[in-house]
């Protein structure tokens, strides 16, 4: 029988503490709000006890971050979209923050396995003076398990109303698109880490954070695969494609450190769970 589940996740500053409260239904749950960096900002965990998604499944979330609140939201793992005979299996998130709000989103990598039907769709409502960071990291196939991506469609969409919008439709018999030199190009990891602002960035701020994210790039392995760029008055990107999770991973890790201590002058501080 397929799950449908529900989390609403609110951030609010009270008394200069960043708390968390919540409500849920069906298999979503937060553990404990944790403060490795004092009460300013609150470190959560979302956890989907079935760990994965099968065909007619449903993940919603919602999260909220009131005004001058910190909240950031990752997972103990990755998430799984398993092989869907029918009907699709989807992940619907949305994000809002109110003015001054900051909200760092970062799920651990999505490994999509051959035969899924998956639709994965973020949107995201940012107020002035609002920053959002975050990321989406998907993965198509295990091919170093020998489990590589033969079958099925993974539908991702991005979107912020009026500013930034995005939509993919990543299907394994699309052979140009999965081998085609102008598409993935045989690779099977897709990336994008995003800085997203409520106010336009100052030309000095957008400049700030292309240069962090370009110079370590240019350090990288990855060199040849990943790059900076800024869509729009409101937001600035990193792309990576790659063969692999782990060193994307390493790589928007980096950037997302280099942006924090840049942009927001905060310590580079990472979710306890990731050190696990």
């Amino acid at each position: 029988m397929p799950w449908h589940a529900s989390l609403q996740l609110d951030y609010a500053l009270e008394q200069g503490r960043s708390v968390a409260r919540h409500k849920h239904s069906g298999p979503l749950r937060i553990l404990q709000s944790l403060y490795p960096e004092g009460d300013a900002v609150c470190h959560n965990v979302l956890v989907h006890p079935p760990g994965g998604l099968v065909g007619g499944d449903t993940l919603e979330l919602d999260i909220h971050a009131a005004a001058g609140s910190h909240g950031l939201m990752t997972t103990p793992g990755a998430t799984r979209f398993y092989r869907a005979e029918d009907a699709p299996a989807r992940q619907i998130t949305r994000l809002r923050l109110d003015e001054g709000a900051r909200l760092e989103w970062l799920p651990q990598e999505t490994l999509c396995y051959s035969g899924c039907r998956a639709e994965n769709t973020l949107s995201m409502e940012i107020a002035p003076g609002a920053e959002l960071m975050g990321w989406d990291i998907t993965a198509l196939g295990l091919p170093h398990a020998g489990l590589p991506f033969e079958s099925g469609y993974v539908q991702q969409q991005l979107q912020w109303p009026g500013v930034w919008l995005e939509r993919a439709r990543l299907a394994a018999d699309d052979a140009l698109l999965m081998q085609g030199r102008a598409g993935l190009a045989g690779l099977r990891c897709t990336a994008t880490l995003y800085l997203a602002c409520g106010t336009p960035f100052t030309r000095a701020a957008k400049e700030t954070a292309l240069d962090a994210a370009r110079t370590l790039i240019a350090d990288h392995r990855l060199s040849a695969s990943a790059g900076a760029t800024s869509p729009n008055p409101h937001t600035v990107l990193v792309r990576v494609l790659s063969d692999q999770v782990e060193p994307t991973v390493q790589l928007l890790r980096a950037i997302r450190l280099a942006w924090r201590q840049a942009h927001w002058q905060l310590s580079a501080a990472a979710p306890r769970i990731w050190a696990m």
